[in-house]
């Protein structure tokens, strides 16, 4: 007899592997790659974290705890919100979470029924589509224009995609892939539409901190909204602390949610581990130098981008307003995950392919300028030849 199958959820058919992860594998059989593909930097966690961390574990923080996070983790992040913007949130509004996108899978079980819809601003990175499939949601992608030398988001377009399904509105600002940032005066029309509606508008701000425009941070919708308001925001030690491989994050939810975020901590993961949240109370308070260390490297590595691309004339490319990312669209190029593949046979450069962002994504590429200049220079040289 043949070897018995497990029955699959049906929601698994729609649920494959990533084109960005596909393209990545096949990077490991090609020699010398230089990989732009990977949204993270190539500085490891700084040392004051880590040794915050040994401490926790050698003072022995190694059991179960408080399923929405230790209360000092939670009291930093109200701190840290009060520092950046001058917003205090409630502590029981925070939820300490196993990454952002474990809050995110949280947030779709909190409110999704089969059926339900999600309109999703694209392009986006692709872990949100799985989510909200996962939960046999159905996906409204509404597509950022790409006008002049920025990305646009056309409100009506996006208000007039939600119906009497429409559960969440996802926004990604800063962008991942575009690097595209929403002014306060959108997040404010957003808010007050999801209001009217009763529409839970959740609000990625993962990439806050990496604005290279004079600004500290960019817009929160922490700053617009009210405690009741139906908003959640997503936030990550990831990126602005080189914290990718912890795994820790946060939300800020409405109280009702966040109590019902505190259930879905139990059964998903019986909460994060004691000693990393320690080790993230750190970062919070003592990371400021290093976050600007970050963001600098970050704003020199997107200039070098830039002056690049402006030589090549097939490529088309919006300057990236924030986060670590330049996704640029490539004349001539009909099938971004073929292309990207083959840049990584014959260019050995890897890029992530664009529709793995969304359908508006065919004919573009993403590609992360958060390492040494050194290698980028490697990188864009071999992407200037293949072109």
């Amino acid at each position: 007899m043949p070897p018995l199958e497990p029955r699959f959820s049906a929601t698994m058919d729609k649920v494959g592997e990533s084109e960005i992860a596909q393209v990545w594998k096949l990077g490991f059989e090609v020699p010398d790659v230089v990989g732009l593909w990977v949204g993270e930097g190539d500085l490891p966690t700084p040392a004051f974290i880590c040794d915050a961390a040994a401490r926790s574990l050698r003072e022995g923080h190694t059991f179960y705890t408080h399923k929405s996070g230790i209360p000092e983790l939670r009291s930093a992040v109200q701190r840290y919100h009060a520092r950046v913007y001058g917003v205090e949130p409630a502590f029981e509004r925070v939820t300490v979470t196993g990454s952002a996108m474990t809050g995110i899978l949280m947030l779709m079980q909190a409110v999704l029924d089969p059926g339900d819809s999600v309109v999703v601003v694209t392009p986006v990175w692709p872990n949100v589509f799985a989510a909200i499939d996962i939960q046999g949601g159905v996906i409204r992608e509404v597509p950022l224009k790409a006008e002049g030398d920025r990305w646009h988001l056309d409100l009506d377009r996006l208000f007039d995609a939600c119906d009497e399904t429409t559960k969440a509105m996802f926004i990604v600002s800063p962008g991942n892939p575009t690097g595209w940032m929403m002014s306060s005066e959108e997040q404010a029309a957003v808010l007050a539409f999801c209001r009217e509606r009763n529409i839970l508008y959740i609000a990625d701000e993962v990439y806050h901190r990496f604005v290279y425009e004079g600004r500290g941070a960019a817009p929160s919708v922490l700053e617009v909204m009210r405690p009741d308001d139906p908003v959640s925001i997503v936030n990550s030690f990831s990126k602005s602390w080189a914290m990718t491989g912890w795994r820790i994050g946060w939300l800020i939810s409405p109280p009702k949610l966040a109590k019902a975020l505190d259930t879905l901590v139990e059964y998903n993961t019986s909460g994060s581990q004691a000693f990393l949240q320690h080790a993230c109370v750190t970062a919070l308070e003592e990371g400021e130098p290093f976050i600007a260390e970050q963001v600098e490297r970050c704003g020199r590595a997107r200039d070098l981008v830039m002056q690049r691309f402006a030589a090549m004339p097939r490529v088309r490319l919006m300057r990236p307003e924030a986060a670590f990312y330049a996704f640029f669209g490539i004349e001539g190029v009909t099938h971004s995950l073929d292309f990207a593949k083959k840049l990584v046979r014959e260019a050995r450069v890897g890029l992530a392919p664009g529709t793995a962002f969304g359908r508006s994504g065919q004919g573009w590429f993403r590609l992360c300028y958060a390492g040494s200049i050194e290698r980028l220079r490697r990188g864009m040289d071999r992407l200037e030849a293949a072109l």
